[in-house]
């Protein structure tokens, strides 16, 4: 049959300019995000003494948010699939922009939980579309790094926006609005759009051949005027064209035993991850550490985000993932239980460096990893469906919080923090597949997931050079 042989085609491409402005465009992403997914956590402190705030009500918005993200997450694997993954990036990040935007205009706790709501609905759908759009855009030798790098430039958003929070939050009663405000830059990825390709993987699977080889051409032009004469790609593995993946499609076993896996790495990691960030000002403040204090302190913890993604970039595509994960999520649960025993800022700053240093690194790695594990057909919805699992998992884990620090202590909560980081590093130890092999090596199945039969469409295999 005719085929635009995308995967193969962009595989042998060498790293560009082509890829460096894709790269900025999606890091501005994730900036944003990053900006933004915090906000509440950093304002919540000064509402609790403007609006009289209570903890139990931080917990309920907290709550909702990640109701949202779910809704974002499985509505972004359908944008991703209907719309294609380019123009899916740009109007999922325009959406949280703007809802940040209407937040600065909230005029109680009820009108901005509304709006935080569909703030983080358009966050989590813009990380599932860019973690699949640089999957699909970049070559398999490098796209770990790239996605780890993406997320270097774009974590900076956090300790940005910590920082500026500690700044402005004290100055007014009113100007805690600015750190909305900020978040909503973010619309500003709409510059970018011209210089954004659509992912020709996404073309072929849609049986667009005659686009993914316009749109593969005009890159290797592109990247050939830069570089010089490309590599021949190897020949093309001859796929029957697929319909649009139905959700019924996750209840086989190959596709249900990675969307599986991947909702416990998920569901660990975001309340891992946010019992630390959206909690820690706010716990600080009620331990008896001023507001100004104890935002000021988790600023600081943040600056170790940046160092951890780039450290990932370092490791994800010289280790196999799968270990490398399991690593640091032992690092991030010993390094938090330790940031909630004690009340010495120095250790206070110290062990939550830590925990945002190995916390980013891992996200870097999931990133790369999860989409890895699904082939073109499932990998919007896989990875959607996980993710989204995840981020509604922590509906409930700010209420379990709150109800752990308000019957048994503020360290509880870390012991708590800690453990879902345990269960996530044994459930990746014990099931989840290898995805890296040696170049020039023979693909090899995972374990101890099922091998499959084809190896176009074997979620779990990792084929560098032609699937995935």
């Amino acid at each position: 049959m005719q085929h635009s042989n995308a995967v193969n085609r962009l595989d042998r491409l060498p790293v560009s300019r082509f890829h460096k402005l894709t790269l900025l465009a999606v890091s501005f992403a994730y900036f944003f995000e990053f900006a933004d997914i915090n906000s509440f956590a950093t304002t919540a402190p000064k509402l609790i003494d403007l609006w009289g705030v209570t903890v139990n009500q931080i917990a309920y918005v907290t709550s909702l948010s990640f109701v949202g993200m779910f809704v974002g997450s499985i509505t972004a694997g359908a944008l991703a699939d209907r719309w294609g993954r380019k123009n899916a990036l740009l109007w999922t990040t325009a959406s949280f922009g703007l809802f940040s935007f209407a937040a600065v205009f909230s005029w109680d706790l009820v009108s901005l939980g509304v709006f935080r709501v569909l703030t983080s609905a358009g966050l989590s759908a813009m990380t599932v579309v860019a973690v699949i759009y640089v999957n699909e855009m970049y070559p398999a030798a490098v796209r770990g790094k790239f996605q780890a790098y993406a997320i270097v430039i774009g974590i900076c958003g956090t300790p940005v926006t910590n920082l500026i929070a500690s700044a402005v939050v004290p100055l007014g009663d009113w100007t805690w609005r600015l750190v909305y405000l900020w978040g909503a830059l973010g619309i500003l990825l709409l510059l970018f759009a011209r210089h954004l390709k659509e992912s020709p993987r996404w073309l072929e699977s849609k049986g667009d051949l005659q686009r993914a080889d316009a749109v593969l051409t005009a890159i290797e032009t592109q990247v050939a005027a830069e570089k010089g004469p490309l590599p021949p790609p190897r020949p093309p593995v001859d796929e029957p064209h697929r319909a649009k993946a139905p959700l019924r499609l996750l209840l086989r076993w190959k596709y249900l035993a990675p969307t599986l896996l991947l909702t416990v790495l998920w569901v660990t990691q975001t309340i891992g991850f946010f019992g630390y960030s959206s909690w820690a000002p706010t716990l600080l403040a009620k331990e008896g550490i001023s507001v100004e204090k104890s935002v000021f302190y988790v600023a600081l913890t943040t600056v170790g985000a940046p160092l951890g993604s780039y450290l990932a970039a370092l490791v994800t595509d010289r280790f196999e993932r799968k270990w490398c994960l399991v690593a640091f999520a032992v690092v991030i649960a010993g390094c938090g239980l330790l940031y909630g025993l004690t009340f010495n800022p120095l250790l206070i700053v110290c062990f939550g460096f830590l925990v945002n240093l190995f916390e980013r690194g891992y996200t870097a790695l999931a990133y790369a990893y999860s989409p890895e594990l699904f082939d073109t057909r499932s990998r919007a919805l896989g990875t959607g469906i996980s993710y989204g699992i995840g981020r509604l998992s922590n509906a409930a884990g700010p209420l379990v919080i709150a109800a752990l620090y308000n019957r048994t202590g503020y360290q509880s909560v870390f012991w708590f923090i800690a453990g879902t980081w345990i269960v996530g590093a044994l459930a990746l130890a014990v099931f989840g597949p290898r995805t890296r092999r040696p170049r020039g090596s023979a693909p090899r199945p995972p374990s101890p997931l099922p091998a499959q039969a084809s190896a176009s469409d074997a979620p779990g295999v990792v084929h560098p050079s032609s699937t995935v």
